[in-house]
């Protein structure tokens, strides 16, 4: 009896621990009291915000959300905001500078690399970017999608992710390239020719769960190695119109004047790089709302890999030809999205492309907003993310400083919560 007597009080204990941990079990809800917040457009004093779940279910002035028996955070000295909207990620490549684009592409086994991505997920996340658009997996197939569900199911910590998978390029165009002619070796991305031929390739794509689809619009194969388009207006128009009736937008690499030309005819919602945007360009961005990833970082981070030591060399070209680029579409009235590239730099370096967006002419508050309502409106997002709002997803972040004031705030992340979960405090 005496056995049967412990037994039964260790399953008592076992079972009431069991319950204790449940998930479905209702969980106090987590009461936020920075020194200001962010809303996602302006800066809020003596504001707070309360979470329950993994949504917002308050967020206004301090006696307004107060709630009984809530976990409370003091957050001294801290601005409060929605986690950053990284728009042009990687998280399949590292820095050029450890191990070039080539040799990424055809020496790194997938499994290799989607270990270092799982790094570079949680490096991202803890510099506070809690949602990325990954343009592309560079040669390693849909492990992007992978990817996103391990991060969306807690399994590894990291950004949720909107992903691209293998993106598309007209056959020929891509690389890598400087083999012999005897041999092909595997492509950083998936080729498609025609009508019918990107048809098949967009919908395939779309049935290994893409959320989008990503095109190159032009690349490096013109005669003498320059940019020249690749797909005519016709495919993209068709590739617009196949990702569209399944409910995902189309969003181009393109650099030349033609290659954006088409893509912005064709209905693509973003445009990346840009570097030889003309004024015309940019009035048919503006008219049709089609959203711009400039990318400054990315050159920033090659022409010092290639030896240009910044602030002491004078700028190259590039650079220069860049800053010009980015400023006249910035007059025209572009929209602008935060996006750098990272992965040819390093993940965790995001705030480096808000730096450079700033420098070179945004307002630290515009720069602010892109990286969060801006980014959530131009990608589909702004019914989940990008504003401290009852209903929306609790992804916020706290940064010592004000980053509508001070552009690197950004980089003094002291606090992440994801989809209710705290992952740094």
């Amino acid at each position: 009896m005496r056995r049967i007597a412990i037994l039964a009080s260790w399953l008592t204990l076992v079972t009431g621990s069991v319950l204790a941990q449940a998930p479905n079990s209702p969980q106090p809800d987590t009461l936020l009291i920075p020194q200001a917040v962010f809303d996602g457009e302006r800066l809020q004093s003596g504001w707070a915000v309360v979470v329950r779940g993994e949504r917002i279910v308050a967020a206004g002035p301090v006696a307004s959300v107060q709630k009984p028996g809530a976990k409370e955070i003091r957050l001294a000295g801290l601005t409060l905001m929605p986690g950053m909207i990284e728009g042009h990620s990687h998280l399949l490549l590292h820095p050029y500078n450890e191990v070039t684009w080539n040799d990424q592409v055809l020496r790194e086994p997938v499994s290799y690399r989607v270990a270092r991505a799982v790094t570079h997920g949680e490096r991202t996340l803890m510099a506070g970017v809690t949602t990325v658009r990954d343009l592309g997996t560079e040669g390693a197939g849909y492990a992007d999608v992978g990817l996103k569900r391990a991060f969306e199911e807690g399994i590894v910590p990291g950004p949720r992710m909107l992903v691209a998978g293998p993106a598309m390029v007209a056959t020929g165009s891509y690389g890598p390239k400087g083999f012999s002619t005897e041999f092909r070796v595997p492509q950083g991305a998936e080729e498609a020719d025609g009508l019918d031929g990107v048809t098949r390739v967009t919908r395939d794509q779309i049935g290994h769960g893409v959320d989008l689809i990503k095109i190159y619009a032009d690349y490096r194969w013109g005669a003498n190695g320059e940019s020249r388009p690749t797909f005519t207006l016709e495919e993209i128009t068709r590739i617009v119109e196949v990702a569209k009736s399944s409910g995902r937008p189309v969003v181009a690499h393109a650099g030349t004047a033609e290659g954006m030309r088409r893509a912005i005819l064709g209905g693509v919602e973003t445009i990346e790089h840009g570097d030889e945007g003309t004024p015309e360009i940019w009035k048919l961005m503006v008219e049709k709302k089609v959203a711009y990833c400039p990318t400054l970082a990315a050159p920033d981070a090659t022409a010092q890999y290639a030896g240009w030591k910044k602030g002491v060399d004078p700028e190259p070209p590039r650079m220069v030809a860049k800053r010009e680029t980015f400023k006249a579409a910035l007059a025209a009235g572009v929209k602008m999205c935060f996006g750098g590239d990272v992965g040819v730099y390093a993940h965790g370096d995001n705030v480096r492309e808000l730096e450079l967006l700033v420098k070179w002419g945004m307002t630290p508050l515009a720069a602010t907003i892109a990286a969060t309502s801006g980014n959530a409106s131009s990608f589909h997002l702004d019914n989940r993310l990008g504003r401290l709002k009852e209903g929306l997803l609790a992804d916020l972040i706290a940064v010592e400083g004000d980053p509508t004031q001070d552009i690197a705030a950004l980089r003094k992340v002291k606090f992440v919560m994801k989809n209710g979960r705290v992952y740094k405090q």
